[in-house]
Order: structure tokens, then sequence, then C-alpha cells
């Protein structure tokens, strides 16, 4: 038995099948309904869409990500990978759907229509206008990040002010006293991005408490800053022996900027941060580094929402993570000379 049979048993087009099975599009109640008794009465089965009709859910979960215009980060791909593979585990489809800017309506559509059981949502901001989205049409959802004010929402995190105060603790110890912030760019520190004031207030608190000097620089998402903000901040602050960073984007660029100035690492400048492993191992010196587990971080994300789809009314949860500090080979004692 076939689709074309259904459809001519229901009275309807194949495509109208095709849609109630698969959820991607809207169908009447009532032509569900004579769908799914025709699909009882012969006992067909396809796949796990035969049961997300019977369900009443699209056995799809929605992911939403920065604009399409952006390069996404290696750790944004990550959390990327992390939650298609985590949904395929659970015999469910990941929708990708970009937000912000002109992107909007993708988001809206994403929502609206119900083409998603739940969304994850990215990139979340200190007061973010689609969590309140979320909140008011009551669609289950889940955050990689957290608001502000992130009670009664169910979210996955990093640390960052605590990650990055002890990367700054860390080289304090060393003997530093003059520490630069390289944080992410200036456009997402005006807009409220979450983990940059995060990093920004983790660093400002441990510079006062331990009575240090630090140097303040945003820097946008890419290799090129990464090499022009290094060049910056030997000219401005060349007093400054030791850096750290959440911006692994520019960690190439920072690395070359090394290079070519002729930095030696970590004997003339220390530098710690946090980023996913395998950029944390891929810099020469090794860089130490909170290793951030962004696969875990993604199937923790999709298993934190099949739980809020199966039961929306109950408790939120949430998972702030702080991984240690992997001490390796870009840190060492102050110079002295």
């Amino acid at each position: 038995m076939n689709i074309g049979e259904i459809a001519r048993r229901a009275g309807v087009s194949r495509s109208t099948v095709s849609y109630a099975l698969s959820g991607r599009r809207s169908v009447s109640t009532e032509t569900k309904q004579r769908i799914q008794a025709v699909i009882d009465e012969i006992g067909y089965r396809p796949n796990a869409a035969a049961r997300a009709l019977k369900e009443g859910r699209t056995r799809t979960l929605g992911l939403v990500i920065p604009p399409a215009s952006l390069r996404l980060t290696d750790m944004q791909l990550g959390f990327v990978a992390s939650v298609v593979e985590a949904a395929a585990r659970t015999d469910l489809d990941v929708l990708l759907s970009p937000s912000g800017g002109d992107h909007d309506r993708s988001f809206e559509r994403l929502i609206s229509g119900r083409r998603v059981d739940g969304v994850i949502l990215m990139e979340i901001r200190l007061e973010d206008e689609r969590v309140t989205r979320l909140q008011r049409e009551g669609l289950p959802f889940v955050t990689i990040g957290h608001t502000a004010h992130p009670h009664g929402t169910c979210w996955v995190d990093v640390d960052y002010a605590t990650l990055v105060a002890r990367c700054v603790h860390h080289l304090a110890d060393l003997g530093h006293r003059s520490i630069a912030l390289l944080n992410r760019s200036a456009e997402l520190l005006a807009a409220g991005y979450g983990p940059a004031h995060r990093a920004q207030a983790g660093f400002a608190e441990v510079v006062r408490r331990r009575g240090l000097t630090g140097i303040e620089l945003p820097c946008a998402d890419d290799p090129a800053a990464g090499t022009e903000w290094l060049e910056q901040l030997r000219e401005l602050h060349p007093d400054v022996t030791a850096i750290t960073t959440i911006n692994e984007a520019a960690l190439p660029g920072l690395q070359r900027g090394i290079e070519r100035l002729d930095v030696a690492v970590p004997r003339e400048l220390s530098i710690a941060g946090v980023a996913a492993r395998h950029w944390a191992e891929g810099f020469r010196p090794q860089l130490t580094a909170a290793d951030v587990p962004a696969l875990e971080m993604g199937a923790h994300a999709v298993e934190l929402l099949l739980e809020r789809i199966a039961a929306p009314a109950g408790p939120p949860r949430h998972l702030l993570l702080a991984p240690p500090i992997s001490l390796r080979d870009s840190t060492g004692p102050a110079r002295t000379d």
C-alpha cells in the first residue's frame, strides 16, 4: 500500500497525504482524521511521520541560528551539528531558521505556522524579543544561552563570567599585572549579547579584586580582526603581558599577528581563554583554555526540549557549565625584565 492508494481511498490528493504525514503544510483537522482513518484501516506505517500524524505532532524541531549573511563561528557550527545529531538519534528532523534583520519573517513563520514541535534558540541576548515572542505563543523552547532574567525558561549555557574570572586569576597568579580582554565585537556588546557582557563582568570583577590593570578591547568575529586587534594592543598598550579571550573566531588572526610581530608566547605574552578544545589544541603554542563542550551542549538542549514538549507545564530546568581550565603551553610567568 502506498501514498497514492491512501489518497484515493481518502478522496484527497497525494500531496495532501504527504503534507498531513510530514506536517510541512497545514491540513484541516477533518482531512487529517479522514487520512488517519484510512491509515488505521490498512495498517500503513511509512515511518515516524505516521506516528506524528496520530500524535498531532510534526516530529520536527526548529533551530534558530544567526542571520545567514553572517559566517557562523566554529563553536556555533558545533552547536548546530550537535543539535541535528541528537535529534536524529530520536528520529526527529531539524528545521533551521535564521533570525535577525530581514530574517525575522522566517522566525515568525516558524512559530506562528506551528511547523515544529519546539524550538532551540542560539545566540541569546540579555533582553531577547524572540524569547518573549515564544513565551507569548506558548510553543516549547530551550535556549543555548540565557537572558538577564531567565527564570521560568529552559536553557543550557557556559558560565562565561566564572571562566573568564578563572583565566584572569590564573594569569594574575603567574605575576601578570596588566591584562587585556579580547572580547566579541562592539556590535554584539551594543546589542546586549549575553556571553560578551558576562565575560566583561567576570573580567572587571577580578581586575578590581586583584588590583590589576585591565584593558578591554572588542574584536569582530573573524581572523583579520584578530590580527588587527593584536597590532592595536601592542601599539597602544605595550605594557600588557597577558590576554584572556572568548573570541575563538579571532584566534587564527591572533596567531598570525603573534608571528608577524615576532611575539614570544608565553615568554613575552601569555594567553588564556574560553574555546572549543580543538581550537585550543590547534593554537601554537597550545592554548590554556576552558574547553567549551559544544557537542554536549547541543545534545543537552535537545534533551531539555523533548522534556518540555512532553510536559509543557513541568518545572523549567537549566544547565550552567563551567569546565575546568586546561593548562597548556600558552601561559607562563610574567617577564621581569
